[in-house]
């Protein structure tokens, strides 16, 4: 485990909050994003900043961490690819356990290293699942053109003949079968029966 660096703005140090139980720490504070912040459509920009407003209690198995992060995402609509944005608001509640508290099946838990925890394992895993997967620009956004990539917001009766040459023998007997006049029929009219006197 690498040595924390105590000028990052994401590691807390946790001497003023004690290790009795029951004790707690306001702690406000804002940061510059990480890199990575999210996916391929959709991210906090790396630098931008998040508004922390948490607080830390000291609890028997170590620190607990719960507060809420304030931010932006932007990225771009999945349909249309017009620019995106959306706020970041999270709950964070995340448990710094001290030093040999966590067994070796909790892979999860994050430790403390001295008095000192780091925030941004618990930032990314509060905020990236917060983000939709699936980013738009508006709910009824009908994207682009399949096949020119017209922006059909911009033009809704947009459209293409179908000039796949593969059905074009299927239009020719259409359309022959629409020119062919219709043959006269042999039947012909019934004789009115004759009354019989």
């Amino acid at each position: 485990m690498d040595k924390l660096d105590v000028r990052s703005p994401y590691v807390v140090d946790t001497r003023e909050l004690g290790r009795r139980p029951g004790l707690s720490h306001p702690l406000t504070r804002t940061v510059p994003a990480p890199a990575h912040l999210g996916t391929e459509v959709i991210a906090v920009a790396e630098g931008s900043d998040l508004q922390l407003d948490l607080l830390l209690e000291s609890v028997m198995e170590g620190v607990l961490v719960s507060g809420d992060v304030h931010g932006a995402a932007t990225g771009e609509c999945v349909r249309c690819l017009d620019p995106v944005e959306r706020s970041v608001d999270v709950r964070i509640q995340e448990l710094f356990a001290y030093p040999g508290k966590s067994s070796a099946d909790d892979e999860d838990v994050l430790e403390l290293q001295g008095d000192l925890l780091d925030l941004e394992p618990a930032l990314r895993d509060a905020i990236v699942p917060s983000l939709p997967f699936q980013p738009v620009c508006s709910v009824d956004c009908p994207g682009l053109c399949s096949q020119c990539g017209a922006r059909l917001t911009d033009d809704p009766l947009h459209g293409h003949d179908d000039t796949d040459p593969r059905w074009a023998a299927l239009r020719q007997l259409a359309a022959s079968a629409d020119s062919t006049p219709t043959p006269p029929t042999d039947e012909r009219p019934a004789r009115p029966e004759n009354p019989r006197s």
